[in-house]
């Protein structure tokens, strides 16, 4: 009989069926004609995907990925019904604080790979030994190598309860969290829920401003940019996000079925990050981590292990967890334990210090930074990795 408390290593070996498969997929697509205007106004441009399908048939090598990835120690284990998968790097430095990090739509642990060195061996990027985390990097359940929920209710605050659980089972009794996109909900709800052991929070998206929008200052000119990029957001950008959190089985098929829809799919998320990635394979310029190999890894991970649906569906509890909360007209209960917050200028809304007061009154560390989007770990990872240090600074060996 098996511990339900278990914790098994885990290795990644992609059948060359699989790959075959993907290859042969690929090659049958059924292209639409090209679109009408010059930018991204009609959605993902033929020009990118069609160079991204050649690069992922003829250059991309997944086997290199899967060298990386297994080069790391990872793990699953049982939590609520749901096998969840995690790397774990322990830092050399003892004192290290240990970090649960949660990646969001449509990234996954792939997005964070760049930030291990940096905040596990800050000695060697930089850093001085007590800038040390010992590291979590879980895969949200539905996503990745994580199992899909096979019941409802798997919102941010169920996740929540679940991280904890794995950083107790790990045998962590004083940590923090961090996360942006989905992960950042995740975060908050952990902060609000404070579980036992946390003793700090860092996000880099105001995922609360969507269900507040009335409440958020509008004076300043920044302000009112912050809004502006919001209404945009939720009338011209909002397409992935409204099929998500209101028919992600539909959605599903296409994700599951075309490897080519996948990658359109995933591409089109937001302005900054998409021309930054369109740039990658058309012009062969990559924006730091955003590089083709690490976008196309990306991809192939959500195709091989089948979870375009089933992560799709994390929005759709989101889009009801966001509703019944208006409904009730209850104000969430408060973050018990120190916020840090950065804002990265191609946020999907850059908010501003007001913003962030708004939601999180006790606000204990905030900057705003010269560069980078909503993939922020994945983009410059040494930059990300300054922020998260000097976020939980305070909070290390005290």
């Amino acid at each position: 009989m098996s511990n339900e408390n278990e914790i098994r290593p885990f290795r990644l070996d992609t059948p060359e069926e699989a790959i075959a498969d993907l290859h042969r997929r690929i090659a049958a697509t059924r292209w639409p004609t090209r679109e009408l205007v010059t930018d991204r106004s009609q959605g993902v441009q033929l020009a990118t995907v069609q160079e991204l399908a050649r690069y992922w048939t003829t250059d991309h090598d997944w086997r290199a990925f899967e060298a990386k990835l297994n080069a790391l120690p990872q793990y699953t284990t049982e939590i609520d019904g749901v096998e969840i998968h995690f790397i774990h790097v322990r830092s050399k430095h003892e004192n290290a604080l240990p970090l649960i990090m949660s990646h969001g739509w449509p990234g996954s642990v792939v997005e964070l790979l760049g930030v291990v060195g940096p905040l596990t061996d800050p000695t060697a990027h930089g850093g001085n030994p007590e800038d040390a985390f010992h590291l979590v990097l879980p895969s949200l359940p539905g996503y990745g190598f994580s199992g899909e929920p096979t019941e409802l209710g798997w919102e941010s605050g169920r996740i929540a309860q679940a991280w904890a659980q794995l950083m107790d089972r790990l045998g962590y009794t004083r940590y923090v969290a961090q996360g942006g996109d989905v992960g950042a909900a995740v975060t908050d709800a952990m902060g609000r829920q404070g579980p036992e052991g946390l003793v700090g929070i860092h996000v880099n998206l105001l995922a609360t401003a969507l269900g507040i929008v009335d409440q958020l200052p509008a004076e300043s000119e920044q302000e009112r940019a912050a809004h502006a990029a919001l209404a945009t957001f939720t009338t011209d950008g909002f397409a992935y996000f409204l099929e998500q959190s209101t028919r992600p089985q539909t959605i599903g098929y296409s994700l599951l079925d075309s490897p080519v829809g996948l990658a359109a799919w995933m591409l089109d998320h937001d302005t900054d990050s998409y021309y930054k990635m369109s740039q990658a394979f058309v012009d062969k310029l990559p924006t730091g981590g955003l590089t083709r190999d690490n976008i196309v890894d990306n991809i192939t991970l959500y195709w091989l292990t089948g979870t375009g649906a089933s992560a799709a569906r994390w929005y759709w509890e989101f889009g009801r967890f966001l509703a019944a909360a208006g409904a009730a007209g209850q104000a969430p209960p408060p973050v018990t334990v120190p916020v840090g917050f950065t804002t990265f200028p191609g946020e999907l809304w850059a908010a501003p210090r007001s913003w962030v007061e708004t939601v999180y009154p006790g606000l204990a560390y905030f900057n705003e930074v010269d560069s980078g989007g909503h993939f922020a770990a994945w983009e410059d990872p040494d930059l990300f990795a300054t922020e998260v240090r000097a976020a939980f600074r305070p909070l290390q060996n005290s």
